[in-house]
């Protein structure tokens, strides 16, 4: 069974360790841990892990966020890699730091890389990981936030929170959604 796991983010130094590139850290982490590295390709850095018989193809688009789903529309595409077995990973400021939610489907809620996949792939009909990243910004400075570094605390509790969304990935990739939901949603 094939799985393509897409973590969004931004390209570029001044971009990489920011609450928007959560998507990014998280397939990073992935990676390591799998003794694997990210090769770039088209619209695409990628990176193949095997777990448990599933072969997982891991994405970070160079796209910019704002045009991640056309590295996603091209690679579904290209692996052959059914909808349903897509997996985004995504920052989510309406969710408490490190809170972690995974959904089969939902709107953008104003997320622009997640409209970009909308328009591109035909719908909001995919699954996807919401890593919480907070709230904590005044009115009108999301954008300012989103592209800000996380907190020294935040950078402490990172890897246990990163290890979580992992955990759920691979669970996703054996168990399914489903029980993945019930079992891991916060």
């Amino acid at each position: 069974m094939k799985y393509l796991v897409a973590g969004l983010g931004n390209i570029g130094i001044e971009y990489e360790l920011t609450r928007h590139n959560i998507g990014f850290l998280v397939l990073d982490r992935l990676a390591d841990e799998h003794n694997t590295s990210f090769e770039h390709n088209r619209y695409a850095d990628k990176a193949d892990i095997k777990y448990k018989g599933r072969h997982i193809h891991l994405i970070k688009p160079t796209t910019f966020m704002n045009l991640s789903g056309k590295a996603l529309n091209y690679w579904l595409k290209e692996l052959k890699v059914p909808k349903e077995n897509l997996l985004v990973i995504v920052d989510e400021i309406a969710l408490p730091f490190g809170n972690l939610r995974m959904r089969a489907k939902g709107s953008s809620a104003g997320h622009n890389g997640l409209k970009n996949i909308e328009q591109l792939t035909g719908g909001q009909d995919y699954p996807r990981l919401k890593f919480g990243v907070g709230d904590d910004f005044p009115r009108g400075r999301q954008a300012d936030y989103v592209l800000s570094n996380f907190t020294k605390h935040e950078f402490e509790e990172l890897p246990f929170k990163m290890d979580k969304a992992i955990e759920m990935i691979f669970s996703f990739c054996t168990a399914g959604i489903e029980r993945t939901m019930g079992q891991f949603n916060d």
